[in-house]
């Protein structure tokens, strides 16, 4: 920090006022291991050193070459005009817009985006964006424990592995059950609903890359009297139907799908959209549109539910900023590819992935096709995934997003396409397994598969 304002008189007053007799006393509750732990840092560098230091660590980041990565984050087209608006200082240095006098364009651009979200769900509320798909669908789970009453959560094994942690972690807190529903075997078994479920929450397209029955999982969680939570690909939504659609009462997910390069990781950002009885209950905050002293359209902080708002008791959640960034760049990428050319972008990937298994199984291949799947689906391997994944990067191919073993594959890998997946890029990849050993017979990839087992 560059100002700390508290002398040590003030630091002595203050542990004297509350009984302490140091500052590291108010640590005492801390397993000591963790109080003070020793950091090994290298020596410090001069400018230049570092400059270089950083270069060559920067290095290391390969971008280039066929992409064949999935498992929650993809590499789409985006139109030059997203980053160039989305980088203009009024968006780039808004932090909230507290004061709608001085943030009418940063207001505008998040209604829009609220907008857009509601249109491609066909649910009529969002909010202002959330932090990442696997916190906004958890953050939807809660959600339905305040408004139902219950304890029990049912998932679908079908959701990220990742995002499933996330649920398990938020509702350490709570007295509340977290139940799995296994898949049979790429899409969900249809859950017994009982009366003591707050929600099902399903993902679409799965994690595997497998289209799931929305409208029958979504009726199976009302049967019971539970909410249905739908974990969404809102590039999918361009061509698969809406969770408004079929009846889901919330749709949250991750948004970097709709105009967020993966940047090595992030940052993107996740949504939450509801139908009209959840507005009360909805986290973040929502931008909504009315008239200023003249008469003229002005856009205005409507709800805001969190903890600095509203009593800390009645808070919904303690969701302080939001990826307001990364939102506006999804709200501008989606007006400047519009409804077709976003159509056209899912249609592609469609494509793509269909002709990626096509060609894989021309080549003696036997990817995990046997349901419908939107861009990504399973490719059993004889490898550890882990070191295919390393040898495929060595040959210029990023590939190998593993398929978790609690899914019964064995070794598999999960390989998506998109719009900008290309023939050739398609034919370096099997060019590629093959040179790694996966190819039908190959003796090294037996040999290596046995060394694994």
């Amino acid at each position: 920090m560059r100002y700390i304002p508290h002398t040590p008189a003030d630091v002595e007053r203050a542990l004297a006022k509350i009984g302490a007799p140091s500052i590291d006393a108010l640590f005492a509750d801390l397993p000591e291991a963790l109080r003070d732990p020793g950091i090994d840092l290298p020596q410090g560098m001069d400018e230049a050193s570092l400059l270089e230091h950083l270069q060559e660590l920067a290095a290391k980041n390969v971008a280039s070459g066929p992409n064949f990565l999935g498992g929650g984050a993809r590499r789409h087209f985006t139109p030059s005009v997203t980053a160039h608006l989305a980088m203009q200082s009024e968006f780039v240095t808004a932090y909230t817009p507290y004061q709608p006098e001085v943030a009418q364009g940063l207001l505008q651009a998040t209604f829009e985006y609220q907008t857009i979200m509601a249109e491609l769900t066909g649910l009529p509320v969002s909010n202002a964006s959330m932090y990442d798909g696997a916190s906004a669908v958890a953050e939807a789970v809660l959600l339905t424990i305040r408004q139902t009453g219950r304890d029990r959560v049912l998932v679908s094994r079908g959701v990220h592995p990742e995002t499933r942690a996330v649920i398990a972690t938020y509702l350490t807190a709570l007295d509340a059950e977290l139940e799995i529903v296994d898949l049979d075997p790429h899409t969900t078994r249809t859950p017994d609903v009982g009366d003591d479920v707050a929600c099902f929450v399903a993902q679409q397209p799965n994690y595997l890359g497998y289209l799931e029955d929305m409208a029958g999982l979504t009726s199976a969680a009302h049967a019971g009297g539970a909410l249905m939570v739908a974990a969404v690909d809102p590039l999918s939504l361009a061509v698969l139907a809406a969770p408004g659609e079929y009846g889901a009462d919330i749709a949250a997910g991750d948004g970097q799908t709709l105009g967020n390069p993966v940047n090595f990781g992030g940052p993107a950002f996740g949504f939450m959209v509801v139908g009209e009885s959840l507005i009360r209950q909805f986290p973040g905050r929502l931008v909504g549109e009315t008239v200023d002293v003249d008469g003229k359209r002005a856009f205005v902080l409507t709800l805001q539910a969190r903890e600095q708002h509203i009593r800390r008791s009645k808070a919904k959640s303690n969701i302080c900023s939001n990826h307001q960034l990364t939102a506006v760049m999804a709200a501008i990428n989606v007006s400047a590819l519009g409804p077709q050319g976003l159509r056209d972008l899912a249609l592609g990937s469609v494509a793509n992935a269909h002709a990626l298994a096509a060609a894989l199984v021309a080549a003696g291949y036997a990817p995990e096709v046997g349901r419908r799947y939107f861009n990504e689906f399973v490719l059993p391997v004889k490898q550890d995934p882990a070191l295919l994944r390393s040898a495929l990067a060595a040959h210029g191919v990023h590939a190998g997003v593993a398929a978790p073993a609690e899914y019964g594959f064995g070794h598999a890998i999960v390989l998506s396409a998109t719009e900008s997946t290309r023939p050739a890029d398609i034919a370096k990849l099997i060019a590629a397994l093959n040179a790694c050993g996966e190819g039908p017979g190959s003796a090294q990839g037996q040999e290596e598969a046995v060394a694994h087992v």
